[in-house]
């Protein structure tokens, strides 16, 4: 009974003491000197590929923002162009329209000012 009271009394010391391995490797006592040497190509090739993602995800995120802006600028040429096909085809009809009554021989003159409206 003694011993196993020792034994509780020392695992308790050892838990408050903070002698776990999360200590020893927070205070860089569990990686060696020697570590580093032997697995020295190894982080070498972590670091390259880290940074290599890294800059991987710079060059997509700038490839997105200019894909954003190509098609916010694609969605203005297409509205003017659907204005200009706009112009187009009235003027086609005007065209046409002041065509078929000089063919006819109506008195009809175009506008180039809305009707007034008279107010009293």
């Amino acid at each position: 009974m003694a011993k196993e009271k020792n034994n509780k009394k020392g695992k308790k010391e050892k838990k408050s003491s903070g002698t776990g391995w999360m200590s020893e490797l927070r205070y860089g006592r569990s990686v060696s000197l020697e570590f580093f040497k032997t697995h020295a190509w190894l982080m070498m090739i972590f670091v390259i590929a880290v940074i290599s993602l890294m800059g991987l995800r710079y060059k997509t995120k700038t490839k997105m923002s200019e894909i954003k802006k190509l098609n916010i600028e694609l969605q203005r040429v297409e509205s003017e162009k659907l204005q200009e096909k706009a112009r187009y085809m009235s003027l086609i009809r005007e065209t046409e329209m002041r065509r078929m009554v000089a063919e006819k021989g109506l008195d009809l003159q175009y506008q180039d000012q809305p009707p007034y409206e008279l107010t009293k």
